[in-house]
């Protein structure tokens, strides 16, 4: 699996094209908007959107995603249905942080602890990952060991859990009982940020001790 990480919206999240070497066909994940930019890089990068793959749905993650599938006609998976009604208030989402207008939208799959996407010929596996959003999942791909983490983790710190829903306790036990045993070598690409290790973790950020 290749990727590109593209920063995108005043929050610089890291939105991330996905790609299968072998088929070239491409995912992208979490498109909080910018979308001009995000297709600019898929365009860049030679390659075949086949679907939109979203961590959760907080406004910077997914803010881009109704236009996005309308305008290239990609089916959305994810993130689990726990974040159904941040979906639905998208448009107040948007009020409350200044974004653009922007829709809701109707997952063509949610996703469940255990499932697997496929990006071409790439197969990852789905890790339901609560505690920032209820619905927050993960993307992992073991033959890479890279691992897409949204929210969930990050180089030297952990997701907010003061959003409705966000849960401090679950967060971690997501974290130490989902994430970590993946093993320390695994890479991972989160929401915001420079990327880091499982293992860089676990030696380094202050919330996992």
């Amino acid at each position: 699996m290749k990727y590109r990480i593209i920063p995108v919206t005043p929050f610089q999240q890291n939105c991330s094209l996905i790609w299968c070497e072998a088929s070239n066909k491409a995912a992208i994940v979490d498109p909080g908007g910018d979308l001009e930019k995000i297709l600019a890089v898929a365009q860049e990068e030679g390659v075949e959107l086949e679907k939109i793959l979203l961590t959760h749905a907080h406004i910077d993650h997914a803010g881009g995603t109704a236009e996005l599938s309308k305008s290239k006609v990609l089916p959305i998976e994810g993130p689990h249905k726990g974040d159904q009604f941040w979906i639905d208030g998208m448009a107040q989402q948007c009020a409350m942080f200044n974004f653009p207008h922007c829709e809701g939208f109707e997952p063509d799959r949610w996703l469940e602890d255990g499932d697997q996407v496929k990006v071409g010929d790439t197969a990852l596996d789905v890790i339901h990952c609560p505690g920032h959003t209820p619905g927050h999942v993960v993307f992992y791909n073991p033959e890479d060991q890279v691992a897409i983490v949204g929210d969930v983790l990050f180089n030297g710190s952990i997701g907010r859990t003061d959003f409705p829903q966000g849960n401090h306790q679950e967060l971690i036990s997501s974290i130490k009982d989902k994430l970590l045993p993946l093993g320390d070598d695994v890479e991972f690409i989160p929401g915001h940020g420079p990327g880091s290790s499982f293992g860089q973790e676990k030696q380094t950020n202050p919330y996992l001790r």
